[in-house]
């Protein structure tokens, strides 16, 4: 064998190679963005969760119909859905639900659960 024929046979093996590393990059950067979007709305979710908790222990001497309507109002003027709403005793316990769109097509639903209420001595 000599030398001319081997750099014909190993001729473009360097770009096969730079093309699996690009691929492994660009895999890497959705994988990541992936996570990032779903770290969002998990952030989301528990910050209309938590906001919801404190509209509702506002009303909560009103009742949990008044309390659970106010923490609803909250919940989606922050982008989340109201999942459900308690009262127990004087502290309201509200959980949110928000959209996760990851990547484009599957859509996921994050939760988050929060309590407010007074603070008892």
């Amino acid at each position: 064998m000599t030398r001319y024929d081997r750099t014909v046979r190993d001729r473009g093996a360097a770009s096969i190679l730079v093309l699996a590393v690009g691929l492994v990059l660009v895999a890497g950067g959705v994988a990541g963005a992936a996570v990032g979007a779903a770290r969002v709305g998990r952030h989301q979710a528990r910050t209309a969760a938590d906001l919801g908790a404190l509209a509702g222990a506002m009303r909560a001497v009103e009742g949990q119909e008044v309390a659970c309507a106010r923490a609803a109002q909250l919940v989606a003027a922050n982008g989340g859905r109201l999942t459900g709403c308690r009262l127990e005793g004087r502290d309201i316990v509200v959980v949110a639900e928000t959209a996760v769109e990851p990547l484009p097509g599957p859509r996921r639903h994050t939760s988050a659960t929060a309590r407010a209420g007074p603070v008892d001595r």
